[in-house]
């Protein structure tokens, strides 16, 4: 299930936080799991609001290919690692808390307490 899922062009109503910043993610995921499809569908719509014509996107089945794994040093599925802009990111979990995956990508500011 290794693929590669690039934003395709359309402009959806939110806007980009960080013009000519190009994110490089890449999602691990272990099978086609309830946890795993709701974290690939989560990310897709997160990226396709707020990082528009700014984002790749690279699924990795660790079932087909466990030896990836070591790479990102992955411990748990689905994470999320994001390779650009530095440094490097993890977010572990279905990305259902779209306020906490931003504010992991740095595409958002954390609230003020």
């Amino acid at each position: 299930m290794n693929q590669s899922l690039d934003n395709d062009g359309a402009k959806p109503a939110g806007t980009a936080a960080h013009p000519r910043t190009h994110y490089n993610l890449r999602l691990y995921v272990a099978g086609q799991t309830a946890k795993s499809m709701a974290a690939i569908a989560n990310l897709k719509a997160l990226c396709e609001q707020h990082l528009v014509d700014q984002y790749s996107i690279e699924v990795i089945d660790l079932r087909e290919n466990p030896q990836l794994a070591a790479g990102d040093q992955i411990l748990a599925v689905p994470t999320l690692v994001r390779h650009l802009p530095p440094p490097l990111k993890r977010i572990i979990g279905d990305l259902s808390d779209s306020e906490k995956v931003l504010v992991g990508l740095d595409i958002r500011e954390r609230a003020p307490s």
